[in-house]
């Protein structure tokens, strides 16, 4: 359907052009921002400033809280309901009289009433013909546009349904469907503002949730990894003590064996000490002095010969095989340890305090092995 648009009469122009470029931009400021309309008395004003209809504040508030009417009709109505501002997101936090409890806007108010007669004057004063514009019809001229093609979904005017194409067709008045579609929009623009609130919410909660999985990831990963270092400290301790036993007894052999070696090279000093002096006695010419002095050194030979046979080490006293230390199955369960949420449940089943409060100690874990 094609449309004309009637053009404006010559008294549109002139001085008062300007006076209604100014009061059609007053127009735009007192537009209500759900309706676009006019504000409708009474106007109320959000704490954000921003100004409703208070009907068409209260049916976005009542398209979020379906029971607050029956709830708000008793005396124990809960207090703390929401609402957000439809032009700038702003939250407001209700009493329980709800929209009922904010503040009428008697400027903006008195502003349009002041408007309305301006506006009722400035209609007086102008030919009829001049107070708007008309969409005209292409295919009859000088036939307004005033009925609604309800099979073609089309405007149209009354010729082309008496005689035009829309003859056969279901019509309805124009300005019901124009009312019925406006108020359908603004349902609809309420329904989606609730609906953004929800998902808003919605992306806040898991916003929240997002950061509380992350301090408490962190949080757990301090704990869990404070256990293990304390396995290997205790590993660490463990460690130490068994080099320290190994060392002790090291030193213990040999300081035991050194000494012996000390006891074996005196006896051999004097072995062979005794060993020269005979062999000087034997050079000896005279008999009674050789045999005064062999006597003496054949008692010594006695006595080195038969302390010959000291103390040496016992057999094997050299091997320390038997520190033994067996690490396989405790090597084996640390690398089975299942870190999963199911295994973490059936130890708290078992009886193992909850994982935020602790639970068996790594030295009682290690103490086992």
């Amino acid at each position: 359907m094609n449309f004309a648009v009637r053009p404006p009469s010559a008294g549109s122009s002139g001085p008062g052009a300007g006076r209604g470029a100014t009061m059609e931009n007053l127009e735009k400021q007192l537009i209500c921002p759900v309706c676009l309309e006019l504000f409708s008395k009474p106007v109320v004003i959000l704490p954000c400033q921003h100004n409703l209809c208070r009907k068409c504040a209260n049916d976005i508030f009542q398209s979020v809280n379906p029971l607050w009417q029956s709830r708000g009709s008793s005396s124990t109505a809960s207090s703390g309901t929401r609402f957000r501002c439809p032009s700038c997101r702003h939250e407001v936090v209700l009493d329980r009289h709800g929209i009922y409890g904010l503040q009428r806007n008697l400027l903006v108010e008195n502003i349009l009433d002041i408007y309305r007669q301006q506006e009722s004057s400035r209609l007086v004063n102008i030919k009829p013909g001049q107070q708007q514009q008309q969409l005209l019809c292409e295919e009859h001229d000088e036939e307004k546009i005033n009925i609604y093609c309800l099979s073609c979904e089309t405007p149209t005017c009354s010729m082309c349904k008496v005689f035009g194409k829309h003859k056969d067709c279901d019509v309805a008045p124009l300005s019901s469907v124009y009312m019925r579609q406006k108020t359908d929009l603004s349902d609809g623009i309420a329904v989606l503002v609730a609906s953004n609130d929800h998902v808003q919410a919605v992306i806040t909660q898991m916003e929240e949730i997002c950061h509380t999985v992350e301090e408490r990831g962190r949080r757990r990963t301090e704990q869990l990894v404070s256990r293990l270092d304390g396995l290997v400290a205790v590993l660490d301790e463990r460690k130490q003590e068994l080099v320290g036993l190994i060392a002790r007894e090291q030193d213990d052999k040999l300081k035991h064996v050194r000494s012996l070696i000390r006891r074996h090279s005196d006896h051999l000093e004097a072995a062979v000490a005794l060993v020269e002096s005979a062999i000087q006695s034997i050079e000896e010419l005279h008999m009674p002095v050789f045999i005064q002095s062999a006597s003496v050194i054949l008692e010594k030979m006695a006595v080195t010969t038969r302390d010959s046979s000291m103390e040496r080490p016992e057999l094997g006293f050299e091997d320390m095989s038997h520190f033994v230390i067996d690490t396989d199955e405790l090597a084996d369960m640390l690398r089975n340890i299942d870190f999963s949420p199911d295994a973490l449940r059936g130890a708290r089943h078992d009886g193992e305090e909850d994982p935020e409060g602790g639970g068996e100690s790594e030295l009682d874990f290690c103490s086992k092995f």
